[in-house]
């Protein structure tokens, strides 16, 4: 049996960086869930669905095959043999992926290789329901979270960097748009799992968070 380690929150709490340094520290593999529901929902976006059209999302779903390799110390998310991940991160992917991630039928596609990995192997997984649904039997659960304005600061940040036009107000509320539809969707939604430890990262460094986790770890 594998060692589970399962990280939830809303968008921008730094999840994915703090998997990642976690599982390289512990010598797991990273199991990047949001990367794979990114790639399904930029699947959709080629075939020119719109976020809206639950249908035509649970109907295509089949259609995407979704894998993840290391090169060169790496992630590299694929898609139907393409590899994606430059487009991961765009702001549309994202919006598209908040919404077809509700389909039941998305969910269903991946569960499964999710499921199987973390039964064989050491990971941690982050996500909106890893520790409530995808591994309720995590050995160890984190909510990891931040205030919207620390979140859409970092964003914002980000943007930047990329050389994009950004305005802080507007990310801001997409964040906060976010959290309402991650919060309140009828399938999965964002929650706190009653096992899991509250860790709020607004003044907290990203080694201070790493080594918080790893404290509750074997």
């Amino acid at each position: 049996m594998g060692y589970n380690i399962a990280i939830d929150g809303p968008a921008g709490a730094g999840k994915s960086t703090i998997a990642k340094k976690v599982a390289k520290e512990k010598g797991f593999i990273y199991v990047d869930t949001g990367a794979m529901y990114r790639a399904m929902a930029l699947y959709f976006l080629k075939l020119g669905i719109a976020p809206e059209d639950s249908n035509s999302i649970a109907k295509a779903c089949t259609g995407a095959e979704i894998k993840i390799a290391y090169e060169d110390g790496m992630q590299q998310v694929y898609l139907n043999g393409q590899n994606v991940t430059d487009r991961l991160r765009e702001e549309m992917v994202g919006n598209m992926a908040s919404k077809s991630s509700a389909v039941a039928e998305v969910r269903e596609h991946l569960l499964s290789l999710q499921r199987e990995l973390a039964r064989t192997e050491d990971v941690v997984m982050d996500g909106r329901d890893i520790g409530t649904r995808i591994l309720p039997d995590a050995d160890v659960k984190i909510y990891l979270t931040a205030s919207v304005e620390t979140r859409a600061k970092r964003r914002y940040r980000e943007l930047l960097e990329k050389g994009e036009d950004c305005d802080y107000e507007k990310v801001a509320q997409d964040i906060e748009q976010r959290d309402y539809q991650d919060m309140n969707r009828q399938v999965s939604p964002l929650c706190q799992a009653e096992d899991a430890v509250f860790i709020d990262s607004s003044d907290m460094t990203i080694e201070e968070v790493v080594e918080a986790i790893k404290a509750l770890c074997r």
